[in-house]
């Protein structure tokens, strides 16, 4: 796996969501470890499945003091996307793909995305997405893939760096949850948990 150079891809610059503001990406280390994850697009429908999935961890993250960051590679979608209350954490539009490059998350060539898209695990993530409810779309950039990146507290070092080789993968919650150190009761694909009035997708 390629080394990630975090003094260089910190350096990287990115735009809230929230407030539009222009910020480096070390930022969001320097006082607390942070797990991003990177989208493939805003609207693709694994991905937003995935948002979900990830967000099912941010009440143990956030008891740990661990910040949880999505990141896109460009703005198609993302109103759409905060609508649909996919993501719990802080969202990032990274639109000069820098981060991407840098951390080796690859482009697909139009003729090999068909493949890829229509893979197996694509396809087992479509169905659970669908039958949760999550749709999606084709807008936007449709040959970026992702991945995800967890920081140690001031950048000391790379605790996680995970590229995507197909669009269906991801990082099982245990697998961040142990990267952190930190206990968590959440298994991917488990039902919501409602309590009162607040339902965690």
């Amino acid at each position: 796996m390629a080394k990630v150079d975090l003094a260089k891809v910190g350096k990287n610059v990115l735009k809230s969501s929230d407030s539009g503001e222009q910020v480096e990406l070390q930022s969001l280390w320097q006082d607390q470890p942070v797990v991003l994850f990177f989208l493939r697009r805003f609207g693709c429908q694994v991905c937003r499945w995935m948002a979900s999935q990830i967000s099912k961890l941010e009440p143990d993250l956030r008891a740990g003091g661990v910040s949880l960051v999505g990141v896109g590679p460009e703005e198609v979608g993302l109103q759409e996307f905060k609508e649909g209350g996919f993501f719990k954490g802080s969202i990032y539009v990274d639109d000069q793909k820098k981060c991407y490059k840098d951390l080796g998350f690859k482009r697909y060539t139009a003729i090999s995305v068909v493949p890829a898209a229509l893979g197996k695990k694509v396809r087992d993530i479509s169905s659970k997405a669908s039958a949760e409810g999550i749709q999606g779309n084709f807008s936007g950039d449709l040959l970026q893939s992702g991945g995800m990146l967890i920081v140690a507290k001031g950048g000391e070092k790379v605790l996680l760096h995970f590229i995507q080789d197909s669009p269906g993968d991801l990082v099982p919650l245990e697998d961040i949850s142990k990267a952190l150190g930190i206990t968590s009761s959440v298994k991917a694909g488990e039902k919501p948990v409602c309590n009162d009035d607040v339902c965690t997708r």
